[in-house]
């Protein structure tokens, strides 16, 4: 059995410890804001935080991280409140979203340790693959973040914080179904 804290729980899992951490993620915690991309580790769809370090979940075998403590998407926040996860939607980084999880993961772990990077440390912090090519608004995005982390402007693009994530799409007027329509007259 293989034992680490997953979001603040700690978990215990009887799996194979050459288990990747992504699979132990997805399959066993349901947490599936991981997602597999290449299973290689060349693309960071997978990237999650291990200790505070951003990781490719695909290559981490979870008998290698005993005792560690893991953050997943799901878990960087309660609410999406991370001025990170704020200003992705506030610059409207994302178009597919498939690598968005892992993008957002590599980011925060970035500023955590180095919240004004240069254009060099964002282009050393951040390998991850972009099918849909959003690098100029990935690196505005992530210098926006780290200034609201820094103390600047708070960042409020998202549905507010403290709501419940069940009704995120409810707290956005263009997400929320139209009122009926009346009855024609006759």
């Amino acid at each position: 059995m293989t034992s680490f804290t997953v979001n603040g729980d700690p978990v215990h899992y009887k799996l194979d410890p050459a288990t990747p951490l992504l699979w132990a993620l997805r399959d066993a915690s349901n947490l599936t804001g991981t997602k597999y991309g290449c299973g290689a580790g060349q693309c960071g769809a997978c990237t999650v935080h291990v200790d505070g370090v951003a990781r490719r979940s695909c290559q981490v075998p979870i008998g290698s991280i005993e005792g560690s403590f893991v953050t997943t998407i799901e878990g960087l926040t309660a609410d999406r409140g991370h001025p990170v996860q704020q200003e992705w939607v506030a610059a409207q980084v994302p178009q597919c979203g498939y690598c968005q999880s892992g993008m957002i993961m590599a980011a925060a772990a970035l500023l955590a340790r180095t919240p004004r990077p240069s254009d060099e440390q964002i282009d050393e912090a951040i390998t991850n693959l972009c099918r849909c090519g959003t690098y100029p608004r990935i690196r505005a995005a992530i210098r926006r973040a780290g200034e609201a982390l820094a103390g600047g402007d708070p960042i409020s693009a998202a549905p507010p914080p403290k709501i419940d994530p069940a009704d995120a799409a409810a707290a956005v007027p263009a997400l929320s179904p139209p009122a009926p329509a009346a009855p024609p007259k006759r």
